[in-house]
């Protein structure tokens, strides 16, 4: 079977992790501050700050910048529902607009629309890898007042144009980025997440918001040659990361330049092979703007054919494959929520499918799966 993706991992990972066991300090700390100290030089944020998945720094990021209950976030439906769940987190409601046909990131063209009187953020998806159109995003944002945070879950190792020069997601071009580390991500810990931004203030509420409000942490409190008391200064919660994640985390981060090379040349070749062979599926298209990471490789099925069915047979000829990224307005929590008509989230869940990528698959694995994908549409 050829799975949908691979982690990269190896005994790198293994060797550091079975360190951090060996000495005896487990949760949040040199290590955890290593890796935030990596990942920021990375992305080239100026502060980044660890914590337990992607869906707590999204939760946090929206009260960091000030999201209180009754407002209202933009945001779009074809994504996760961690985003919505997130809004909803903080006693707000998120606000669904539509996406762009390429690169499906947030239409900015639909924001001013959206906007109300209870909106107090604007929170993108940089969809599968590939970032949105940040300048026309910001644009408005500025023009409303309205803070951004940036969801970059799949999209560490992207690049996008912004204020006219290249820039890596993770320099937040908004006031916040959100990563996952999850298996299904470029790099992974297990789990695990991370907020990037250049506000030393944001970053500092972060801090205190993912260890239960504690005002000295602990490691501090243990290295003092003197007592220390903490105070509990808000109400918050237990989101740290571990450093047993942190130390596969670093492993990890030196591995991204060669995991975002060979995902784009297998991405490449897919374009090139499906050209070829099916030239009626319709393969991804990367906008000028952007350099993606390729985190997912979403195919647009021909007229006609069913999405069920063609995952049917691919799995049938054993390949995995994923349905296109879901609409949050359609699943039951968030059903009576959508304002404004959403075509193109809608084709996009309907008409695309995930195929297989990950940084060790062959060209022999490629050639099966674009095989099993001809068979699958054919009439």
């Amino acid at each position: 079977m050829i799975p949908i993706t691979k982690p990269l991992i190896g005994e790198e990972e293994a060797l550091a992790a079975a360190e951090v066991v060996r000495s005896g300090w487990l949760t949040q700390g040199a290590r955890v501050s290593r890796f935030e100290e990596e990942f920021a030089a990375i992305t080239g944020a100026s502060h980044a700050c660890a914590v337990s998945n992607c869906t707590t720094a999204l939760h946090l990021a929206l009260l960091a910048v000030g999201v209180v209950p009754g407002d209202e976030v933009i945001t779009v439906s074809h994504t996760f529902i961690a985003c919505a769940n997130a809004i909803h987190q903080c006693g707000a409601t998120p606000v669904f607009i539509d996406i762009e046909p390429v690169g499906y990131g947030m239409d900015a063209a639909l924001i001013a629309a959206a906007i109300t009187p209870k909106t107090r953020a604007i929170l993108c998806v940089h969809q599968i890898g590939t970032p949105c159109d940040m300048d026309a995003i910001m644009a408005v944002a500025r023009a409303h007042g309205l803070k951004v945070v940036e969801d970059a879950a799949c999209a560490l190792g992207s690049e996008m144009q912004f204020g006219g020069s290249w820039r890596r997601v993770g320099d937040p071009a908004g006031d916040v980025a959100c990563f996952s580390l999850h298996p299904r991500k470029v790099v992974t810990v297990g789990d695990g997440g991370m907020l990037t931004t250049q506000d030393a203030a944001l970053d500092a509420r972060f801090r205190l918001l993912r260890q239960h409000g504690m005002t000295v942490p602990d490691t501090v409190r243990h290295g003092s040659p003197q007592v220390i008391f903490e105070s509990y200064d808000a109400v918050a919660f237990n989101y740290r990361l571990t450093d047993i994640q942190a130390a596969v985390g670093i492993e990890q981060l030196k591995r991204l330049p060669e995991i975002v090379s060979r995902r784009r040349t297998l991405a490449e070749r897919y374009r090139e092979r499906i050209a070829t062979e099916t030239p009626e599926v319709a393969a991804p298209v990367e906008p000028n703007r952007v350099r993606t990471n390729w985190q997912s490789y979403a195919v647009h099925l021909p007229d006609g054919v069913d999405q069920r069915e063609v995952m049917q047979s691919m799995l049938d000829r054993g390949v995995a494959t994923r349905r296109g990224i879901m609409c949050i307005h359609r699943e039951k929590p968030y059903a009576e929520t959508a304002r404004f008509p959403l075509p193109v989230s809608e084709d996009a869940q309907d008409r695309t499918i995930l195929l297989p990528l990950y940084p060790q698959m062959t060209e022999a694995e490629q050639d099966q799966v674009v095989g099993a994908l001809k068979t699958a549409v054919q009439p």
